[in-house]
């Protein structure tokens, strides 16, 4: 059940608050009887509501009197201050992941094969938008056909947002596909194409028939491949992520001689 302790208020704030609302002006010995908070403590909670804006003080009056706010603006108000301290919060954890990342990438990457994979569609397409984040010169994407098991309006939208996301960073970004595959495409990724992609100096698609497999190259050191499934051919297992700078190499130089064959992408 939901109180204002959520909000932020303790349970002695919470309770005169509550109390105030019952008794209507009223003054903090009254206010201390009717809501069973200490009389030693009174008198910080009132001042702390009122720092809140949730109670207004008569002081003119002998003995001071108090007042509740009502509860719609009380409310709002502590909203209002819960929001501006997440967003304060979330600036500080900003500063945190840049001094971390700043820390973390200063230390020498280790040149050492490894492979890793991902069992189904969720964990595949996760795993395979992972890898993308952390391209810092190329992206190589080779398409050979749709994947059933993949939505393809969200996972078209995501790989694309991490595209436009790797363009910032100057990474070079170059797709090549089978002409059928262009036309299965959610609409989506074709008006992202068209408005923001196209006239990108480090971003080119092609088209060619000479188009079997659906892999992802990563700044020639990483190869992500989608795996078939065994038993049926238009469903995918998985994907298989491998790091192993002497495999991507092989596979650049299968890749280049079809990329200089293939025919640019026109919509």
């Amino acid at each position: 059940m939901a109180s204002l302790r959520d909000l932020g208020l303790s349970e002695y704030e919470s309770r005169a608050y509550r109390s105030l609302l019952r008794t209507g002006p009223t003054t903090a010995k009254e206010l201390s009887r009717a809501s069973d908070v200490p009389m030693g403590r009174i008198y910080d909670v009132l001042n702390s509501l009122e720092t809140h804006n949730l109670v207004r003080s008569q002081t003119a009056s002998r003995p001071k009197k108090y007042v509740a706010v009502e509860p719609d603006t009380a409310l709002e108000r502590l909203l209002a201050d819960k929001k501006r301290e997440l967003e304060e919060q979330a600036d500080q954890y900003e500063e945190i992941v840049d001094d971390l990342g700043d820390e973390l990438e200063s230390a020498e990457p280790v040149d050492e094969p490894f492979w890793t994979a991902a069992v189904g569609p969720e964990e595949a397409s996760e795993l395979l938008v992972e890898r993308l984040t952390t391209a810092d010169d190329r992206i190589v994407m080779v398409a050979g056909a749709p994947t059933p098991q993949f939505d393809l309006d969200e996972m078209g939208e995501q790989i694309m947002s991490e595209l436009e996301s790797a363009l910032e960073r100057g990474v070079e970004v170059s797709i090549l596909m089978r002409p059928a595959l262009v036309d299965s495409l959610p609409r989506s990724v074709g008006r992202r194409y068209r408005t923001h992609l196209q006239e990108e100096d480090h971003f080119s698609v092609r088209t060619s028939e000479n188009v079997t497999g659906t892999f992802e190259l990563i700044d020639h050191v990483e190869v992500c491949i989608e795996v078939p499934h065994p038993l049926d051919a238009e469903r995918t297992f998985g994907v298989i992520d491998f790091k192993d700078s002497d495999f991507a190499a092989d596979v650049v130089d299968e890749f280049q001689p079809r990329w200089e064959e293939a025919e640019p992408l026109e919509l």
